[in-house]
Order: structure tokens, then C-alpha cells, then sequence
């Protein structure tokens, strides 16, 4: 089945097609071998959303019923469409006990540590090597890197609508420390370092201190980024002392730094 030209329809002539099911099958396998996925990379480095797979995955929300689901202790309800994905010993996968919970259709690498609790949600790439902390998000369609560490209570945020939305995306070998918030198709390019408490946005401004520049939408590679403010415009902000957050890059990744996020490989 040619998945692309299927999904690529009128959202009502895909609902009522009889293969609907099949093709919903056989979109969930292709997205959790790694064979499809809802964002790429272009030859000049960006990322783009891959609409389709977006829409097809919507879809399944749209015409799957809510269903009762096995649970440990009550049970769930959620949408036919996406239950909790099975592992097997064989896929490599650490899915520590303790309430982690996996959506179908993620693609969850050999060599992934899931800390509990932990979610991996419907459309995600979680590629080889890297740790997933307790507490973590990994929202809908995210794409993440190689040897990235994740740590705990970290949100990287999904985007299912609108379906040509670039989903957030990490690098391999980046760092993302605890209580890092990431929204609403930031990039965070390999190597760089997000230190706790980090929150980025489409909208938030990143000053490098570095180079005396003004980013947005993406962390370049190899930024270690700390929590910063900066003072809020207006009489009213200035009379209260009031500050915005603004994340600041101090630096570029180099040895000091690589010796400071090392721990992760020693306790693998």
C-alpha cells in the first residue's frame, strides 16, 4: 500500500475508505520501525514537518472509537488507535518498572533508557543511546537525536495541528537538563547544553553572549544555555523591577563541559 497517496487525500475520503484500517496498520508499524517519520531533515540541515504522516496520524484519532484498556490496578480509556506499545527483550529497549508508558507509533531505538515515569507519545523518534529521565515528556511527533540525555521533568513538546507544524527536534549529543521546557518547533542543535530551568519558545529571544547576537527558534551547536533575565519594558515594569526570562548561551561545549555531562555514560 502506497501510504503517502492514501493519506494524502480529503481527510473525509480517507475516513470513509474501507482500507482505512489497513492502512492505519500498516502506518504504526512503518513509524515504530524508524522507516517513516513526521519530520526530516533537508540536505542544507533543516527540518521539515512531513504533513501526510501528520494527517494520517490525526486520522486515526478521528475514526478509532474510545475503548476501555488494560491497566496495572484500573483500567484506561483512550483511543483505539494508539494503546500502549508492547517491547520485546530483543528490541534493546530499558523500560524500567515503575509506570513509563509508550504510545503505539513512537519509534523507541535499541540502547533507549526509560526512567519511570516517563511518556513516549504517538509519531515520536527516539533514536539510539539516549535516556529518557524520570518524569519526562516526549510529546507527539518530537524528534530526538542519538546519545541525547533527557533529564528529569524535562518537556519536549509535541504538535500534531496544524500538520505541516515543525515538531521541537534535539540533535544527537545534546544535553537537556531538568525542568527544560521546549516548545513549538524549536531546534536544538547537536552537542548543546541546556542547563535546568531553560524554557524556549517560537517566540522566546536567545542572546548569545558569546557573540553578541539575537536568536530564535533554534540553539546552535554545541550553546550551553543558562536561565537569564532581562528587564521588562514600561514605566510600570520599571517602577516594580519586574524582569522577563531570557535564556542566555555563556559558552561553547568544550572539554570542561564534556567532563561535566559524562556521568550519563558511566551509569549506563
Amino acid at each position: 500500500m502506497n501510504l503517502e497517496a492514501f493519506y494524502s487525500r480529503d481527510a473525509s475520503a480517507v475516513l470513509a475508505d474501507p482500507a482505512h484500517g489497513e492502512a492505519h496498520a500498516t502506518l504504526l508499524d512503518a513509524l515504530e520501525s524508524g522507516t517513516l517519520r513526521a519530520a526530516v531533515q533537508t540536505p542544507t540541515g533543516e527540518w521539515d514537518a512531513v504533513p501526510w504522516v501528520k494527517a494520517a496520524i490525526l486520522a486515526g484519532f478521528r475514526r478509532f472509537p474510545l475503548e476501555a484498556m488494560e491497566g496495572p490496578g484500573y483500567p484506561f480509556f483512550d483511543k483505539a488507535a494508539y494503546p500502549p506499545r508492547a517491547f520485546d527483550l530483543e528490541d534493546g529497549v530499558r523500560l524500567v518498572p515503575g509506570g513509563s508508558s509508550v504510545r503505539r507509533g513512537a519509534f523507541v531505538a535499541k540502547g533507549v533508557v526509560v526512567m519511570p515515569p516517563a511518556y513516549i507519545n504517538v509519531g515520536a523518534f527516539v533514536d539510539e543511546g539516549t535516556m529518557v529521565d524520570s518524569h519526562a515528556l516526549v510529546g507527539s511527533c518530537a524528534q530526538i537525536g542519538r546519545r541525547v540525555h533527557l533529564s528529569a521533568a524535562a518537556q519536549i513538546g509535541g504538535v500534531l495541528e496544524p500538520a505541516g507544524a515543525r515538531p521541537v527536534v534535539v540533535e544527537d549529543d545534546a544535553f537537556i537538563g531538568g525542568l527544560v521546557g521546549l516548545f513549538e518547533g524549536i531546534v536544538v542543535r547537536r552537542r548543546a547544553v541546556l542547563a535546568s530551568g531553560v524554557v524556549i519558545t517560537s517566540g522566546t529571544t536567545i542572546y548569545d553572549l558569546v557573540h553578541g547576537r539575537e536568536l530564535r527558534r533554534e540553539v546552535p551547536e554545541g550553546a550551553v544555555v543558562v536561565p537569564g533575565s532581562r528587564p521588562a519594558s514600561g514605566a510600570f515594569a520599571e517602577k516594580h523591577g519586574l524582569q522577563l526570562q531570557a535564556p542566555c548561551i555563556v559558552k561553547y561545549r568544550d572539554d570542561r563541559t564534556d567532563a561535566a555531562t559524562a556521568l550519563e555514560e558511566a551509569l549506563r
